[in-house]
This record gives structure tokens, C-alpha cells and sequence, in this order.
């Protein structure tokens, strides 16, 4: 498989503070890839590097061996990449069909487009005319998902998309995000749902502090001591699973 995102070396922060220390990561075209960690370990921060939302200090970003390090983040959609942030941030006062159309404002395609996203999300569909600030918490989740294919990315940066919902619809939003494989989607996930990344991931890598600690296979890493530590915390005491 060809290398689609490749990540050397990277440090970012805010202000004076460095949150991601020299962090490397690679994600190959086809595969889904989770990116593991409690909350404040600086997943969130290295997703908005990837995009330019948080200029990089140090390192290396490149999307298919093209260099984009402090490129600004509307590039980021020439680059074929496309960031759904944690909490959704759909446009609460739009149609569920206008939010969508915003999501492919830059492709020419948008009406065919839209009709391969309503296939996909058939809730979506029956919705098109309801705001999408009236829709469940994990509707919204699906519109923020079928916003961000609007675009036709090849690389789907998802941060926290089970974040806040019930269980049901986080079995849904995982199931979802396993089927974007069909679409030809590349998925860098970002979660502390720690077991569901791993059912659906190819591959993961687990930060701790702002540090990858660890990286392999997911059904290698579903047991490992070092991620429940590195999950829970010293002393932790959520239910792993």
C-alpha cells in the first residue's frame, strides 16, 4: 500500500507550552488507523497540526510525498484531506441538506455527490429539511460525517466522533466509519473508545503525554498492558471494557 500520510518528528503547542512532543506517525492509503490516548494526551493538537489549524514547531507533514507543514488549513482540501472535529460543529441553524452542500461548496460534483452521501445515510435522507440542530447527538455525528465525504477526501481525520453519544449509536458510528473503506476513504481516528477503534482499525498508535508510546496492529494491541495503562492512567479506574 502506498504511503498516504507521513508525520516526522512533530512538535506543536500553544503559546509556550509543547503538547506534542516529536511525534511520527504514518497512515497508508485503504487503511483505518486509531490514534489511542486519554483526554490531554495531544491527539486533538497533532490533528489540527495535520490540517493547519495549529502551526507546527518542528517536524515534518507530508500527504502523498508532498510536504504541507504550515500550509493554511483551507489547503488542506486540495490536499484530499478533511478534519471532523470533536463535537461535530455542524450548522445548527441550516437544513440538514444545506450543511451537507457546504461541506462540497468546492466540488463541482456536489449534486451527485450529495445523492452518494443520502445513499449512505438513509436517517440523513428523511431529514434533509430539518435543521441540523434539532437532530439527535448522533445524527449530528452522521451529518458531521456525511459533511466532511461531501468534500470526496481520500484521507478522513475523525476526532472523538463517539464523544457524548449512547452506546447504540456508537456501535452505529463505528460501523460507519468501517465502511468507508468501501468509498475508498483512508481514516485517521482519533478516540478514547479504546476497544471499538480497535475492532475496526487496521493499525494504531497510542500517546501518553504528548509521546507515541506504541505502535502495531490493532488486534495486537487490544490486550496489551502498556494500552490499558497508557488509557487508564496510573491508578486508574474505568471499566476497560
Amino acid at each position: 500500500m502506498s504511503m498516504l500520510l507521513q508525520v516526522q518528528n512533530l512538535r506543536c503547542g500553544y503559546g509556550s507550552l509543547e503538547v506534542v512532543h516529536g511525534a511520527s506517525l504514518h497512515v497508508c492509503a485503504g487503511e483505518i488507523v486509531g490514534l489511542l490516548g486519554a483526554n490531554g494526551a495531544g491527539k486533538s493538537s497533532l490533528l489540527k497540526s495535520l490540517v493547519g489549524l495549529l502551526h507546527p514547531w518542528q517536524g515534518d507533514i507530508f500527504v502523498d510525498g508532498r510536504p504541507t507543514r504550515g500550509q493554511p488549513a483551507w489547503r488542506s482540501l486540495s490536499n484530499s484531506m478533511v478534519l471532523v472535529p470533536e463535537g461535530k460543529m455542524i450548522f445548527a441553524d441550516l437544513t440538514v441538506r444545506e450543511n451537507l452542500l457546504i461541506g462540497g461548496y468546492h466540488n463541482p460534483d456536489r449534486l451527485l455527490q450529495l445523492e452518494i452521501v443520502l445513499d449512505r445515510f438513509p436517517r440523513l435522507r428523511e431529514r434533509t429539511s430539518q435543521l441540523g440542530g434539532t437532530l439527535s447527538g448522533g445524527e449530528q455525528q452522521m451529518l458531521a460525517l456525511g459533511r466532511a465525504l461531501m468534500a470526496r477526501p481520500r484521507l478522513l481525520l475523525l476526532d472523538e466522533p463517539s464523544l457524548g453519544l449512547a452506546p447504540l449509536m456508537v456501535q452505529e458510528v463505528f460501523r460507519e466509519i468501517r465502511k468507508m473503506k468501501d468509498l475508498g476513504v483512508t481514516v485517521l481516528l482519533v478516540e478514547q473508545n479504546v476497544v471499538g477503534t480497535l475492532q475496526i482499525a487496521d493499525r494504531a498508535y497510542v500517546m501518553e503525554t504528548g509521546e507515541i508510546i506504541l505502535e502495531g496492529l490493532a488486534a495486537d494491541l487490544l490486550h496489551h498492558p502498556e494500552v490499558k495503562r497508557a488509557y487508564l492512567g496510573q491508578g486508574g479506574k474505568k471499566s476497560w471494557e
